[in-house]
């Protein structure tokens, strides 16, 4: 059943670090000034293929996984507002998706259960069932597709859909499928009058050899529901920004993880929503990245 991992009580909160030890992604000491901070209702934070792997060591093209998902994670803790809520976009493992995996993830990802709750989508790399059976104790049931990690939440300003693209693990291309499909195209028609964000690991691609095989049935899907506003993706490791001839925005969020392209930024992105659009700031791991810190606003479509 889909899940998500809901924001814990400084109670509980405090009893799983003590278990966790220093195996969680920011020192034990700096747990007290996660708590008390103001919400910003409007401000979402955004991640994406963080490819954990069970041994915080690992490295892959000279880049340690843990050890930049962590410096995510302590970046957005020590923000002073806490967001409403945090997407990891798929590819929370390494390769195959297995439970160990997983559970690294989980010890990585921790800190960020104090200040809000984490919405977990699932990419290529995933494996849905393992995922699924690591976070039992975690788990919020959410009436969504049958075997699918989708659903739907809401900010003061857009309801956000959340779509699972896993195919096959360890296959490149993802597929939503009809039941999905048809499950998105319902949901929004019952949520005609407030914006739409959508998000899904895999990028719409009319070839279907790097993103979703069903590109062309959820474009026009996107296209067809005017409250659609934004399309937010991740899957090719580029941050990039563009607009779909429909008039939505396509998000290319940036990984957490390593780039395909040498120089390209590594790293996460603050969404903040207005009455009429949204800017998306991201936040390199480098500071020193010609990128870092680069806000774009956008302006909804409004036909």
């Amino acid at each position: 059943m889909p899940i998500t991992l809901p924001q814990l009580s400084r109670r509980a909160f405090l009893k799983r670090a003590a278990l966790l030890g220093a195996a969680g992604a920011i020192a034990p000491e700096t747990y007290a000034g996660l708590f008390g901070k103001s919400r910003d209702k409007h401000t979402v934070a955004l991640f994406s293929d963080a490819h954990i792997a069970a041994d915080p060591k690992t490295n892959h093209g000279g880049v340690n996984m843990a050890d930049n998902l962590a410096a995510c994670v302590q970046e957005l803790t020590a923000w002073p507002e806490k967001p409403a809520a945090v997407i990891v976009n798929g590819d929370l493992a390494f390769t195959y998706g297995k439970s160990d995996d997983y559970g690294t993830f989980g010890e990585l990802i921790h800190p960020v259960r104090a200040i809000a709750p984490i919405h977990l989508s699932l990419g290529n790399h995933d494996h849905r069932k393992t995922f699924w059976e690591t976070f039992p104790a975690d788990a919020t049931p959410l009436a969504a597709v049958p075997d699918k990690q989708a659903t739907i939440f809401s900010t003061p300003r857009a309801n956000w859909f959340l779509l699972d693209s896993l195919d096959i693990t360890a296959v490149t291309p993802g597929d939503l499928g009809k039941a999905q499909l048809n499950w998105l195209a319902s949901q929004l028609a019952a949520r005609p009058n407030k914006p739409a964000l959508v998000v899904c690991h895999h990028p719409i691609d009319v070839t279907g050899l790097m993103g979703l095989r069903d590109s062309l049935a959820l474009a026009d899907l996107l296209g067809e529901h005017t409250q659609v506003k934004a399309f937010i993706y991740g899957h090719t490791h580029n941050w990039n920004i563009e607009q779909h001839p429909t008039g939505v925005h396509l998000i290319n969020l940036p990984q957490t993880a390593y780039p395909f392209q040498a120089g390209r930024p590594s790293g996460w992105v603050r969404a903040t929503l207005a009455a009429d659009g949204a800017q998306f700031e991201l936040r390199c791991l480098d500071p020193h990245h010609p990128e870092h810190g680069q806000v774009t606003r956008l302006k909804w479509r409004t036909a």
